[in-house]
């Protein structure tokens, strides 16, 4: 027997053809998520520390500056007040829009705001550390950054100090100074790397502990004092591995879960035997998938 296509009434086939139009222009001006480097962990792998710059993994909303507006790792447009980007050099910039230790999730709101408030973004600061279209070394950059910076004189502009140090002890010990005063960790680029985009070795974390991003599935209801609240949230992570994060919440965070679908962080302490996170606590919600 053979197929026929469903015959559209010229009304229908004028609404198909404009919601194809529609969908097409939506796409076509939806810009793609900006081309990132991104760090790897270092943990206890031996290192050249002196080859590295080291800077502290700032607790704030990374951003990338196109030369005209603020863009997410994620690809969306974020909303300031004119007056937060004035005079700002027309240089592409990576930086993390940043308030101060423990402040990620007042800053995170005021980034995700359609409607900026100026009086909130007066505490925000967009921390410079890379500019992606330059060329040169990481050295290279670090002078050109500080260069850029200086003649902005910008008051929300700034870049995040980076130092040398001479071996992995004075590395470990700057890392407890920075966690003891409420710091997240460290971040270590070679001087020697240009930029590249994706996961590069060039650029290293350095954190007392583990994170990871997973995705939320289901919240299991709460026992005794969080009955009608959050008990757990089921998580599964990249690769398919579903497990539970029942710690690290707050009561309004049990009260209020992430929602289903949503991509959150968690610390953990190693892998169990199976593959799973061991001691897996909830860090935050991320409001961007990284790449």
């Amino acid at each position: 027997m053979p197929i026929h296509a469903t015959p559209r009434s010229p009304v229908t086939a004028l609404l198909f053809l404009l919601l194809c139009a529609v969908s097409g222009a939506l796409q076509a001006t939806t810009p793609a998520p900006p081309a990132l480097m991104l760090a790897r962990d270092l943990g206890t792998a031996p290192i050249d520390v002196p080859a590295y710059f080291v800077s502290e993994k700032l607790d704030g909303v990374r951003a990338r500056w196109d030369g005209r507006a603020l863009w997410t790792r994620g690809g969306h447009r974020i909303a300031t007040p004119p007056a937060f980007v004035q005079g700002w050099p027309s240089t592409p910039m990576d930086g993390e829009l940043w308030i101060a230790r423990g402040r990620f999730d007042v800053v995170s709101g005021i980034a995700r705001s359609s409607r900026p408030d100026p009086a909130d973004w007066r505490a925000v600061r967009f921390m410079v550390f890379d500019l992606p279209a330059h060329t040169g070394t990481f050295a290279a950059r670090v002078a050109a950054m500080r260069t850029l910076v200086d003649r902005a004189a910008h008051p929300r502009l700034r870049m995040v100090e980076q130092t040398r140090l001479a071996s992995r002890a004075a590395l470990d010990a700057r890392l407890a100074q920075v966690v003891a005063a409420g710091g997240e960790g460290l971040m270590l680029h070679h001087a020697d790397a240009r930029y590249g985009i994706g996961r590069s070795n060039a650029l290293l974390k350095l954190k007392p502990h583990d994170d990871a991003e997973a995705r939320v599935l289901a919240h299991a209801p709460g026992k005794g004092k969080y009955t009608g609240m959050l008990g757990a949230l089921v998580v599964e992570h990249h690769d398919g591995r579903r497990f539970r994060i029942g710690t690290g919440f707050t009561d309004a965070q049990r009260a209020d879960p992430p929602p289903l679908g949503s991509w959150v962080t968690y610390r953990y302490n190693g892998l169990t035997s199976t593959g799973l996170p061991r001691f897996a606590r909830f860090l935050r919600i991320r409001d961007d998938m990284p790449p």
